[in-house]
């Protein structure tokens, strides 16, 4: 029987028309290159690059590199550009011959320390790609949805140190202040300076006395200080960074802002929110969130943009034997709460914080059979809080029984949790290599313009656009 030498066909060679012809038609790296015209990235990059010296790589190339390592899921830019030399489909992507050279790894890199690192090119890359969508009907603003995930972080939990830093104030204290301003004034209360307690301590040195700044004690990371300790469960925590995202009905990505990840939810939400509301103004109607957006404060920002906040069932933090805050009843015409024995809690004060304080008297409570269920105070007085935009949360509570908040809640885990789902298995954003919050941000404002860009190459696709 004659044998087959296969060695040989080793070093055949063989004859192509073009590289194209090695595409399949209906591969999804063709529907990408036909979902938007990428000639858009020159001007965008223009002001980044002299008109001296020697020719640069074209930066459309390099910005697929990172669109390929994005959506082929290529946890570094080594690996991208290694799968690029041999690869013909992402040859084809980036407009490469199979004689041309593969940009280097270090050649992104470079450029991101010497061009677009300090500049602002992945927020209008990512704004364009928006844009894109508005224009041509893919958005519907009519319903957002918000939410945060973690991303962890490159650094080691063991390796950190205890750090005091400075209580930054937030953005709405200004607005906070004006409020319990006024309420102590219309109660014959003296008004606050400022929502922090300012102490004035003698400066030895100086001779002089001086403001004694607020702080407070975190976990910093000694390899990445920017990131924050994230307790991912009772017993387990690690360095990560919060992503705040905000997508509107299909589940396009609308606005994404970086913190650490020791920042809660709702304090990291007014950045891209304002975002939003800024770009697409009255056409948002609704604002989905879940609970941990359940404040005040949030309610109040949501509902003075004349939106519906649609937020979910929050079960009362109350110790388990004690009375829960629903039974004390709130007289909102006389400013007083009544106790289920029927004792009326007065106004006190409002504190620093926003919270208007009402007790009743030890008298009152004397002898009171729900006693040992209402309070354990050592003075027999009961005391509750009522934040100074509570109307607002009572509010959002009553929306919550309404038809559109049945019909819409629901999308979320359709939506936002979906874009966290696919990003994370698909697209690096479950960790990250790079080191913080700047670069961070470039890097998710890249993963959701891919995941913006996929969806609408899909859905071109989908229709017969492409």
């Amino acid at each position: 029987m004659t044998m087959t030498n296969r060695h040989n066909i080793k070093n055949d060679c063989i004859i192509l028309d073009s590289i194209n012809t090695l595409v399949p038609q209906n591969h999804s790296i063709r529907k990408l290159e036909a979902a938007i015209d990428w000639n858009f990235i020159y001007p965008l990059c223009e002001p980044l690059y002299s008109n001296m010296g020697r020719a640069s790589i074209d930066p459309v190339v390099l910005f697929k590199l990172i669109f390929i390592n994005i959506l082929f899921g290529y946890n570094s830019m080594r690996k991208t550009c290694d799968e690029c030399q041999y690869n013909i489909l992402y040859r084809w992507f980036l407009g490469l011959s199979i004689y041309d050279p593969v940009p280097n790894y270090s050649t992104w890199s470079q450029n991101y320390i010497r061009r677009y690192g300090g500049s602002n090119v992945f927020d209008k890359i990512f704004a364009h790609i928006l844009s894109e969508l508005d224009e041509q009907g893919f958005l519907d603003v009519t319903t957002i949805f918000g939410d945060g995930t973690h991303q962890k972080a490159s650094a080691n939990k063991r390796k950190a140190t205890d750090k005091e830093v400075e209580i930054v104030a937030k953005s709405y204290d200004k607005q906070l202040l004006e409020e319990i301003n006024k309420t102590r004034e219309e109660h014959g209360q003296k008004p606050f300076e400022s929502l922090i307690r300012e102490e004035i301590q003698f400066n030895e040195k100086t001779g002089e006395e001086e403001k004694v700044v607020k702080t407070k004690h975190v976990k910093q990371s000694t390899t990445d200080p920017e990131s924050g300790l994230y307790h991912k469960g009772e017993h387990e925590q690690c360095f990560a960074y919060g992503i705040q995202t905000i997508c509107e009905k299909h589940g396009y990505v609308l606005a994404v802002d970086t913190v650490a990840g020791n920042i809660h939810d709702s304090t990291a939400f007014h950045k891209p929110y304002t975002e939003v509301c800024e770009t697409y103004g009255d056409r948002i109607k609704e604002t989905c969130l879940d609970s941990g957006y359940k404040t005040a404060q949030i309610c109040k920002e949501i509902i003075d943009h004349h939106q519906k906040v649609y937020l979910p069932y929050k079960r009362p933090m109350t110790k388990a034997g004690y009375l829960k805050k629903a039974e004390y009843a709130y007289d909102e015409k006389n400013d007083c709460y009544i106790c289920p024995t029927g004792v009326v809690l007065f106004y006190s004060t409002t504190d620093r914080q926003g919270y208007k304080l009402y007790k009743s008297r030890s008298s009152d409570c004397e002898g009171c059979p729900l006693k040992d269920q209402c309070t354990k105070a050592k003075n027999g007085v009961k005391v509750i809080t009522r934040h100074v935009w509570a109307e607002y949360s009572e509010k959002a509570e009553e929306m919550r029984y309404t038809k559109g908040w049945k019909e819409k809640y629901p999308q979320r885990k359709q939506t936002i949790e979906r874009v966290f789902a696919d990003c994370k298995e698909k697209s690096i954003l479950r960790y990250t290599r790079l080191r913080g919050i700047k670069k961070n941000q470039h890097q998710v404002l890249m993963i959701f313009a891919c995941h913006n860009l996929k969806k609408k190459a899909i859905h071109m696709a989908r229709i017969g656009l492409i």
